[in-house]
């Protein structure tokens, strides 16, 4: 049985705004991830900051542990402050993890 024109009409009708409504959908999810509001950079920062704090610290045991043979020329001169200096980097990563959202 042939279908009727309205019925062609009609399924042309919902196609197009199934159609439009997915263009609507995809701005929409564009405008989310674009926003400036994301904080998409406290990750990285977080995870790189944490690794430098633990890396001083290895650095630091390591070279204080083999005397004079292998010496930073900072870390040598600073002394025990390295070890503040390490903590403040863990602590400042952690501080940073609370900004992730």
């Amino acid at each position: 049985m042939p279908e009727s024109k309205t019925r062609k009409a009609a399924d042309e009708k919902r196609k197009l705004k199934r159609a439009q409504n997915l263009v609507e959908e995809r701005q929409v999810k564009q405008r989310r991830t674009i926003m400036p509001g994301q904080r998409a950079w406290v990750p990285p920062l977080f995870i790189t900051v944490g690794l430098l704090g633990v890396a001083w610290l290895v650095v630091y045991y390591i070279t204080s542990s083999a005397g004079s043979t292998v010496a930073v020329p900072l870390m040598s001169s600073l002394g025990q402050w390295n070890i503040l200096i390490a903590m403040g980097l863990i602590a400042a990563a952690f501080s940073l993890a609370t900004l992730w959202k």
